[in-house]
Protein backbone atom coordinates (compact mmCIF):
# COMPACT_ATOMS: atom_id res chain seq x y z
CA UNK A 1 0.00 0.00 0.00
CA UNK A 2 1.44 3.35 -1.13
CA UNK A 3 1.89 5.85 1.99
CA UNK A 4 -0.20 9.31 1.27
CA UNK A 5 1.71 12.01 1.40
CA UNK A 6 0.27 15.27 2.81
CA UNK A 7 1.99 18.85 2.91
CA UNK A 8 1.70 21.25 5.42
CA UNK A 9 2.44 24.62 3.65
CA UNK A 10 4.48 26.78 5.75
CA UNK A 11 6.79 30.09 4.16
CA UNK A 12 10.28 30.51 3.68
CA UNK A 13 11.30 32.26 7.62
CA UNK A 14 9.55 28.86 9.07
CA UNK A 15 10.72 26.23 6.41
CA UNK A 16 10.39 23.00 9.09
CA UNK A 17 7.29 24.50 10.42
CA UNK A 18 5.75 26.61 13.83
CA UNK A 19 6.37 24.20 16.75
CA UNK A 20 2.06 24.50 17.01
CA UNK A 21 2.02 22.79 13.35
CA UNK A 22 4.44 19.46 14.38
CA UNK A 23 2.46 18.73 16.61
CA UNK A 24 0.06 17.39 13.70
CA UNK A 25 3.40 14.98 12.28
CA UNK A 26 3.03 12.34 14.98
CA UNK A 27 -0.85 12.04 14.91
CA UNK A 28 -0.82 11.71 10.64
CA UNK A 29 1.61 8.96 10.97
CA UNK A 30 -0.61 7.16 13.61
CA UNK A 31 -2.63 6.51 10.49
CA UNK A 32 -0.27 6.28 7.91
CA UNK A 33 0.02 9.55 6.51
CA UNK A 34 3.75 11.07 6.21
CA UNK A 35 3.39 14.28 6.75
CA UNK A 36 5.93 17.04 5.14
CA UNK A 37 7.01 20.59 5.56
CA UNK A 38 6.48 22.68 2.44
CA UNK A 39 8.19 26.61 1.54
CA UNK A 40 4.98 27.83 -0.46
CA UNK A 41 7.04 30.12 -2.61
CA UNK A 42 9.91 26.98 -3.52
CA UNK A 43 9.84 26.42 -7.32
CA UNK A 44 11.49 22.88 -6.63
CA UNK A 45 8.47 22.05 -4.60
CA UNK A 46 5.86 19.30 -6.79
CA UNK A 47 2.41 20.10 -5.26
CA UNK A 48 1.22 17.20 -8.14
CA UNK A 49 3.13 14.47 -5.73
CA UNK A 50 0.99 15.21 -2.74
CA UNK A 51 -2.37 13.81 -2.09
CA UNK A 52 -3.82 16.32 0.08
CA UNK A 53 -1.55 20.37 0.23
CA UNK A 54 -2.87 21.80 3.63
CA UNK A 55 -2.05 25.23 4.61
CA UNK A 56 -0.41 26.46 7.93
CA UNK A 57 1.93 29.28 8.44
CA UNK A 58 2.50 30.88 5.02
CA UNK A 59 2.51 34.36 6.98
CA UNK A 60 4.72 36.21 4.50
CA UNK A 61 2.10 36.03 2.23
CA UNK A 62 0.77 39.93 3.21
CA UNK A 63 3.53 40.99 1.58
CA UNK A 64 3.18 39.00 -1.45
CA UNK A 65 -0.41 38.14 -1.82
CA UNK A 66 -0.80 38.23 -5.55
CA UNK A 67 1.85 35.50 -6.03
CA UNK A 68 0.29 33.54 -2.86
CA UNK A 69 -3.15 33.82 -4.41
CA UNK A 70 -1.88 33.02 -7.77
CA UNK A 71 0.07 29.76 -6.32
CA UNK A 72 -2.70 28.73 -4.52
CA UNK A 73 -4.46 28.28 -7.93
CA UNK A 74 -2.54 26.13 -9.54
CA UNK A 75 -2.09 23.61 -6.21
CA UNK A 76 -4.14 20.59 -6.62
CA UNK A 77 -6.09 19.23 -3.72
CA UNK A 78 -5.26 21.98 -1.33
CA UNK A 79 -6.65 22.65 1.88
CA UNK A 80 -8.60 25.63 2.16
CA UNK A 81 -9.02 25.65 -1.44
CA UNK A 82 -8.25 28.05 -3.29
CA UNK A 83 -11.31 30.62 -3.89
CA UNK A 84 -12.08 30.24 0.26
CA UNK A 85 -7.85 31.71 0.34
CA UNK A 86 -8.46 34.48 -2.47
CA UNK A 87 -11.55 35.21 -0.44
CA UNK A 88 -10.20 35.22 2.79
CA UNK A 89 -6.87 36.96 2.64
CA UNK A 90 -8.10 40.42 2.21
CA UNK A 91 -10.55 41.24 5.02
CA UNK A 92 -13.02 43.35 2.80
CA UNK A 93 -14.49 39.56 3.59
CA UNK A 94 -15.64 41.34 6.84
CA UNK A 95 -18.23 43.73 4.58
CA UNK A 96 -20.03 40.16 3.37
CA UNK A 97 -20.45 39.10 6.24
CA UNK A 98 -22.00 42.20 7.59
CA UNK A 99 -24.11 42.83 5.02
CA UNK A 100 -25.24 38.96 6.20
CA UNK A 101 -26.54 40.74 9.16
CA UNK A 102 -23.75 39.01 11.71
CA UNK A 103 -21.87 41.07 14.43
CA UNK A 104 -19.06 42.26 12.88
CA UNK A 105 -16.95 44.93 14.80
CA UNK A 106 -17.98 48.23 13.01
CA UNK A 107 -15.44 49.23 10.09
CA UNK A 108 -14.64 52.29 8.59
CA UNK A 109 -13.20 51.72 5.16
CA UNK A 110 -10.49 53.53 3.59
CA UNK A 111 -9.53 52.98 0.17
CA UNK A 112 -6.11 54.24 -1.91
CA UNK A 113 -7.74 57.19 -3.16
CA UNK A 114 -9.67 58.45 0.14
CA UNK A 115 -8.73 61.66 2.15
CA UNK A 116 -7.79 60.37 6.16
CA UNK A 117 -10.51 61.97 8.19
CA UNK A 118 -10.52 60.33 11.36
CA UNK A 119 -12.87 61.03 14.41
CA UNK A 120 -11.65 63.11 17.13
CA UNK A 121 -12.34 61.07 20.13
CA UNK A 122 -12.04 57.15 21.12
CA UNK A 123 -9.32 54.38 20.62
CA UNK A 124 -9.01 53.00 17.23
CA UNK A 125 -7.33 50.32 15.47
CA UNK A 126 -5.28 51.18 12.24
CA UNK A 127 -4.13 48.51 9.76
CA UNK A 128 -4.10 47.25 6.19
CA UNK A 129 -6.79 44.55 4.35
CA UNK A 130 -4.19 42.37 4.20
CA UNK A 131 -2.13 41.50 6.85
CA UNK A 132 -1.43 38.68 9.51
CA UNK A 133 -0.37 38.53 13.11
CA UNK A 134 -0.97 42.30 13.47
CA UNK A 135 1.41 43.02 11.30
CA UNK A 136 0.98 47.08 10.63
CA UNK A 137 -1.49 47.06 12.59
CA UNK A 138 -1.74 49.71 16.15
CA UNK A 139 -4.19 51.79 18.53
CA UNK A 140 -4.12 55.14 19.00
CA UNK A 141 -5.87 57.46 21.03
CA UNK A 142 -7.90 60.33 19.16
CA UNK A 143 -8.53 62.09 21.67
CA UNK A 144 -5.15 63.01 21.91
CA UNK A 145 -3.68 65.42 19.01
CA UNK A 146 -0.61 64.08 18.89
CA UNK A 147 -1.81 60.24 18.56
CA UNK A 148 -4.40 61.16 15.95
CA UNK A 149 -1.39 62.84 13.97
CA UNK A 150 0.63 59.44 14.22
CA UNK A 151 -3.00 57.59 13.20
CA UNK A 152 -3.35 59.94 10.68
CA UNK A 153 0.47 58.97 9.66
CA UNK A 154 -0.58 55.89 9.90
CA UNK A 155 -3.48 55.40 7.21
CA UNK A 156 -1.73 57.92 4.92
CA UNK A 157 1.70 55.85 4.61
CA UNK A 158 -0.66 52.55 3.93
CA UNK A 159 -3.17 54.54 1.80
CA UNK A 160 0.55 56.03 -0.29
CA UNK A 161 1.28 52.10 -0.64
CA UNK A 162 -1.93 51.29 -2.29
CA UNK A 163 -3.78 49.53 0.52
CA UNK A 164 -6.68 49.53 1.69
CA UNK A 165 -6.74 51.40 5.43
CA UNK A 166 -9.38 49.67 8.30
CA UNK A 167 -9.97 52.04 11.31
CA UNK A 168 -12.17 50.24 13.84
CA UNK A 169 -13.08 51.13 17.57
CA UNK A 170 -10.71 49.35 20.10
CA UNK A 171 -13.22 47.34 22.11
CA UNK A 172 -12.40 47.85 25.95
CA UNK A 173 -12.93 44.24 26.83
CA UNK A 174 -9.58 42.92 24.80
CA UNK A 175 -8.09 44.27 27.85
CA UNK A 176 -10.14 42.39 30.12
CA UNK A 177 -11.61 39.24 28.42
CA UNK A 178 -9.70 38.97 25.85
CA UNK A 179 -10.42 37.12 22.53
CA UNK A 180 -11.81 34.21 22.45
CA UNK A 181 -10.82 32.08 19.11
CA UNK A 182 -13.21 29.43 18.37
CA UNK A 183 -11.39 26.49 16.62
CA UNK A 184 -13.39 24.14 13.82
CA UNK A 185 -12.15 21.17 11.95
CA UNK A 186 -14.88 19.91 8.99
CA UNK A 187 -17.13 22.34 10.61
CA UNK A 188 -17.22 20.75 13.89
CA UNK A 189 -16.19 22.70 17.32
CA UNK A 190 -13.19 21.37 18.67
CA UNK A 191 -11.84 23.57 21.01
CA UNK A 192 -11.75 27.48 22.09
CA UNK A 193 -8.39 29.59 23.48
CA UNK A 194 -8.60 33.32 25.17
CA UNK A 195 -5.86 35.52 23.25
CA UNK A 196 -4.64 38.38 25.49
CA UNK A 197 -4.04 41.96 24.49
CA UNK A 198 -1.41 42.44 21.77
CA UNK A 199 -1.50 46.62 20.66
CA UNK A 200 0.17 48.49 23.15
CA UNK A 201 -0.21 51.91 21.47
CA UNK A 202 3.06 52.66 21.39
CA UNK A 203 3.07 53.19 17.75
CA UNK A 204 5.79 50.72 17.14
CA UNK A 205 4.78 48.53 14.20
CA UNK A 206 6.09 44.72 14.31
CA UNK A 207 8.33 44.09 11.46
CA UNK A 208 8.33 39.97 12.09
CA UNK A 209 6.16 37.26 10.74
CA UNK A 210 3.42 38.15 13.98
CA UNK A 211 3.19 39.46 17.34
CA UNK A 212 3.72 37.10 20.67
CA UNK A 213 0.21 36.62 22.17
CA UNK A 214 -0.91 35.63 25.45
CA UNK A 215 -2.57 32.41 24.68
CA UNK A 216 -4.91 29.84 27.67
CA UNK A 217 -7.47 27.48 27.25
CA UNK A 218 -10.91 28.95 27.25
CA UNK A 219 -14.79 27.53 27.73
CA UNK A 220 -17.01 29.19 24.77
CA UNK A 221 -19.73 30.75 26.13
CA UNK A 222 -23.57 29.49 24.40
CA UNK A 223 -23.74 33.10 23.03
CA UNK A 224 -20.26 33.01 21.72
CA UNK A 225 -20.27 28.90 20.04
CA UNK A 226 -24.12 30.05 18.34
CA UNK A 227 -22.50 33.48 16.66
CA UNK A 228 -19.50 31.22 15.86
CA UNK A 229 -22.43 28.81 14.35
CA UNK A 230 -23.48 31.64 11.96
CA UNK A 231 -20.30 32.79 10.91
CA UNK A 232 -20.11 29.18 9.20
CA UNK A 233 -23.31 29.29 7.59
CA UNK A 234 -21.82 32.27 5.91
CA UNK A 235 -18.57 31.13 4.34
CA UNK A 236 -19.20 30.48 0.23
CA UNK A 237 -17.29 27.31 0.45
CA UNK A 238 -18.44 24.72 2.89
CA UNK A 239 -17.47 22.40 5.37
CA UNK A 240 -13.48 23.14 5.36
CA UNK A 241 -10.97 21.40 6.97
CA UNK A 242 -10.50 24.01 9.38
CA UNK A 243 -11.82 27.57 10.23
CA UNK A 244 -11.29 29.71 13.25
CA UNK A 245 -13.66 32.48 14.06
CA UNK A 246 -12.28 35.49 17.28
CA UNK A 247 -14.78 37.14 18.66
CA UNK A 248 -15.09 40.13 21.30
CA UNK A 249 -17.39 41.21 23.41
CA UNK A 250 -19.11 44.85 22.83
CA UNK A 251 -19.60 47.31 25.27
CA UNK A 252 -22.98 45.35 26.07
CA UNK A 253 -21.35 41.85 26.14
CA UNK A 254 -22.46 41.11 22.33
CA UNK A 255 -19.84 38.67 21.17
CA UNK A 256 -18.87 40.55 18.04
CA UNK A 257 -16.50 39.03 15.15
CA UNK A 258 -13.18 40.56 14.71
CA UNK A 259 -11.96 38.54 12.17
CA UNK A 260 -12.71 34.85 10.64
CA UNK A 261 -9.56 32.86 9.92
CA UNK A 262 -9.71 30.59 7.06
CA UNK A 263 -6.26 30.51 5.34
CA UNK A 264 -3.62 30.27 7.58
CA UNK A 265 -4.46 30.37 11.12
CA UNK A 266 -3.13 29.44 14.03
CA UNK A 267 -5.25 26.60 15.48
CA UNK A 268 -3.39 26.59 18.85
CA UNK A 269 -3.11 22.42 18.98
CA UNK A 270 -1.13 22.62 22.35
CA UNK A 271 -3.57 24.56 24.21
CA UNK A 272 -6.73 21.57 23.85
CA UNK A 273 -6.08 17.74 24.96
CA UNK A 274 -6.44 15.78 21.53
CA UNK A 275 -6.23 18.65 19.06
CA UNK A 276 -4.19 18.02 17.46
CA UNK A 277 -6.15 14.19 16.93
CA UNK A 278 -8.80 15.87 15.50
CA UNK A 279 -7.23 17.46 12.87
CA UNK A 280 -5.48 14.73 11.79
CA UNK A 281 -8.64 13.03 11.24
CA UNK A 282 -10.67 15.64 9.72
CA UNK A 283 -7.23 15.43 7.36
CA UNK A 284 -7.92 11.68 7.14
CA UNK A 285 -11.39 12.36 5.72
CA UNK A 286 -9.99 15.27 3.26
CA UNK A 287 -8.06 12.58 1.77
CA UNK A 288 -10.94 10.66 0.81
CA UNK A 289 -12.87 13.75 -0.27
CA UNK A 290 -9.67 14.60 -2.88
CA UNK A 291 -9.34 10.96 -3.80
Amino acid sequence: MIEPRVALVTCAELPDLDPDDRLLIAPLAAHGIRAESAVWSDPTVDWDAYDLVVLRSVWDYPLHRKEFVEWAATVPRLANPAAIVTWNTDKTYLRDLTRAGLPVIETMWLEPDSTVTLPTSGVRVVKPAISAGSRDTERYDLASPEERALAAGHATALLADGRTVMVQPYLEAVDTAGETALVYFDGVFSHAVRKGPILDGTGALTDGLYRAETIEPREPSAAELAVGARVLTEIPISPLLYARVDLIPAADGTPTLLELELTEPSLFLSHAEGAADRLAAAIVAALHTYA
